[in-house]
């Protein structure tokens, strides 16, 4: 990996993407643009003053040729978001085919064990799901992560019920990915229990106060011939332990027997347990409110306990952690506090001034490096026709007919043919499916277009 820990690239995400070498990157979560339609602004007396993005999309907002390189490279992805904007209208297609060719990148860069989180919300996590499927492979979808962001909601329930959820997609490379149980098991909240583990767990020791369970110590198989099968506290049974093992149990005062004749039993603290758990639906981990320590203003900020879970279950030690829209530095932060490397990447100057900052209030003294440039501009090479290009002009349709096709079933065409004066400047090119190409010729563009209306293909 040719870039160094802790640096921040100040730059359109894209061109650092594709400046980072294959296969190596552990861990990318990205909470990109939600694609909600509106533009977000810190507040001026926060600490994260200045930070601010537009979350709308038109194809205006789009490099053209990004249309033709990923129908080229996605052919069945391109399509699907073709076939999204006749639902949803063509910011939906604008904002999809952002994502994906920055999506296709971060596949390419991700290890063969690496994992991706993608966090999104439900005004497009349909789509993208669509779109993380087709890059990854439906088969490597590992989770729908339901993060509750409001335990009680304080919105309008008027019109429908309050949206306090956000989704994250959990995504691998291959079928061999790194997963730390541990990290997403919760440990109990001893003030806190649920009426479940309270039953569970019913018995308390006045001097300890810690919640006792009696579990069974028989064995499952009864067998008389076992040398597991002996007398204990007057009951005969096959047990669990051989019997030096349950002599000691029951001289620390581990094992006991409520009643004469009762099967011995075995305690189980609650304290010692490995804890809850966790499922998909996460309600554990509230969003920011104004007057939380950790809250510095920037609109879309995440908790640092969500993006610490996250990188715990799917990273170890000195792993790299790479967040390409990493605005106000949480994944940053979060990956610091838990040893890992990590790169970041975000077109504001404002993130390199708050993960300095951020790291400051964590008491972490660190050298971070600030990037403006592409880590390797050659690994990345345009495409040196003009077919990219004319292919997101056109919106993938053929100039002639009108009608959407396939990258490589289009061919470039000039509008007024050479043997008429034609020349090769790009206002006079234009891309023509097969039939259209041959109907045109070395006729104009007016006459190609007759002929098509003669031919009922046009009105």
């Amino acid at each position: 990996m040719k870039v160094k820990n802790r640096t921040i690239f100040e730059n359109d995400n894209l061109h650092i993407l594709r400046g980072l070498d294959t296969d190596t990157i552990d861990l990318i979560y990205l909470d990109p643009p939600f694609n909600s339609n509106r533009t977000f602004e810190a507040p001026i007396s926060s600490e994260a003053a200045g930070a601010a993005f537009k979350d709308s999309w038109t194809l205006e907002d789009l490099d053209n040729t990004s249309h033709g390189e990923l129908a080229e490279k996605a052919p069945e992805l391109y399509h699907t978001i073709s076939a999204a904007e006749f639902s949803h209208g063509k910011p939906m297609k604008a904002y999809l085919i952002m994502m994906s060719i920055r999506m296709l990148e971060m596949h390419r860069i991700l290890k063969p064990t690496g994992t991706i989180y993608l966090h999104c919300d439900d005004n497009a996590n349909h789509y993208l799901k669509m779109m993380m499927d087709s890059i990854f492979g439906k088969d490597n979808f590992r989770n729908e992560i339901i993060w509750q962001r409001a335990v009680t909601s304080k919105g309008n329930l008027k019109k429908g019920l309050a949206r306090d959820s956000d989704t994250i997609l959990r995504y691998s490379k291959t079928n061999t990915f790194v997963w730390n149980l541990k990290a997403v098991t919760i440990p109990y909240d001893m003030a806190n229990l649920d009426e479940k583990t309270k039953k569970q767990y019913c018995y308390i020791e006045p001097d300890t106060g810690r919640f006792v369970s009696y579990t069974s110590l028989t064995a499952q198989i009864q067998d008389p011939n076992s040398h597991l099968t002996y007398e204990l506290m007057g009951v005969t049974r096959t047990w669990r332990w051989a019997k030096a093992r349950m002599l000691k149990e029951i001289k620390s005062g581990r094992i006991v027997q409520i009643r004469p004749g009762n099967v011995p039993r075995y305690k189980r603290y609650l304290d010692e347990q490995k804890g809850k758990t966790l499922n998909n639906i996460w309600t554990d981990i509230p969003n920011l409110t104004a007057k939380n320590k950790e809250r510095i203003g920037y609109p879309t900020q995440k908790p640092l306990a969500l993006l610490e879970r996250i990188i715990r279950a799917s990273s170890n030690t000195t792993d790299i952690v790479l967040d390409p829209f990493c605005g106000c530095a949480t994944t940053c932060i979060a990956a610091e506090r838990l040893q890992r490397r990590w790169i970041g990447i975000d077109l504001s100057p404002k993130s390199f001034e708050l993960v300095q900052m951020r790291l400051e209030q964590h008491s972490i003294i660190k050298e971070i490096i600030h990037r403006t440039d592409n880590p390797n501009p050659k690994s990345y090479k345009q495409d040196s026709t003009y077919k990219h290009k004319l292919f997101g002009l056109q919106e993938g349709k053929c100039n002639g007919c009108q009608v959407s096709f396939p990258f490589r079933h289009m061919t470039i065409n000039h509008i007024l043919s050479k043997s008429k004066g034609g020349t090769d400047v790009s206002d006079n090119l234009q891309l023509l499916c097969g039939a259209c190409n041959s109907i045109k010729g070395n006729s104009t563009q007016e006459q190609m277009t007759q002929k098509l209306k003669d031919q009922g293909v046009l009105e």
